[in-house]
């Protein structure tokens, strides 16, 4: 399937790794030009010299900011339109499901996750709707499932990423009919060196049964599945799909309405 996204622009933030890196190298071997956003220099570097390797260096741009920072990511968007043109496409791909078990974690705690999993998508989208609005183009938030239901995660994680579902379906609204706003949320992704890592590590048994038990397919999820969901809703193959919340989890949330 042709996704026309060739020599489109998109944003990808939270790019250095796991969905979001697999998500700019997919809409790079689609044809389209590409800008990775995240805050750690260094493995941007190292992600750049991977994608190097395939692409040429002219289709992509690295830039090393903090998305919670709107003076620094409008700073950024006259850069990428400069030496990119304007952007067709964003995908606000920040979070971190990292916490405490409190049930209502403390203020500090709370205002650290909230920035982190819905500010910085937030402020994302304030510094592109008017580019995106003049370009006819889309956004893409990554959420997850925590955001949909209460499956265990953390109740400030959870509370964001439903905070963001509810952001993106108003946008769709009050967007459209120029830009296009859909949502992933995905499931539990396995990226080594991350969260789930960590887990499967310490306590095989009890990740192999909490896969059995809640997972119909009874694995982790991919990166790149989770980055095929959100190409193609970027792509303008989707063109009468806004507004939606497209659920990438082997199922886990398939008894929840």
């Amino acid at each position: 399937m042709d996704l026309e996204v060739t020599d489109r622009v998109f944003v990808v933030t939270g790019a250095s790794k796991g969905i979001g890196f697999a998500t700019a190298e997919a809409l790079l071997k689609e044809g389209a030009r590409v800008v990775l956003i995240a805050r750690d220099a260094n493995q941007l570097d190292i992600v750049s010299k991977q994608l190097n390797t395939t692409f040429d260096r002219s289709r992509f741009l690295t830039i090393s900011i903090d998305c919670g920072d709107e003076t620094s990511l409008r700073n950024a968007s006259l850069v990428i339109e400069q030496k990119f043109g304007q952007v067709f496409g964003v995908v606000a791909n920040i979070g971190d499901g990292q916490s405490v078990k409190d049930p209502i974690p403390e203020m500090d705690q709370w205002n650290t996750s909230w920035r982190t999993n819905f500010d910085t998508a937030l402020v994302t989208a304030r510094v592109f709707a008017p580019i995106l609005l003049a370009q006819e183009g889309t956004f893409v938030f990554v959420s997850s499932i925590a955001g949909i239901e209460s499956i265990g995660a953390p109740t400030d994680y959870s509370t964001a990423k439903a905070a963001l579902i509810a952001f993106a379906k108003n946008l769709s609204v009050k967007l459209a009919p120029n830009v296009r706003v859909n949502v992933v949320a995905p499931g539990n992704i396995f990226v080594p060196g991350g969260a789930w890592d960590s887990r499967l590590q310490k306590d095989p048994e009890s990740i192999s049964n909490m896969l059995r038990l809640n997972v119909p397919l009874n694995r982790f999820g991919d990166p790149r599945e989770i980055a095929d969901a959100i190409m193609f809703l970027c792509s303008p193959r989707s063109a009468f799909t806004t507004g939606s919340v497209f659920r990438v989890d082997g199922g886990q949330t398939v008894s929840i309405q």
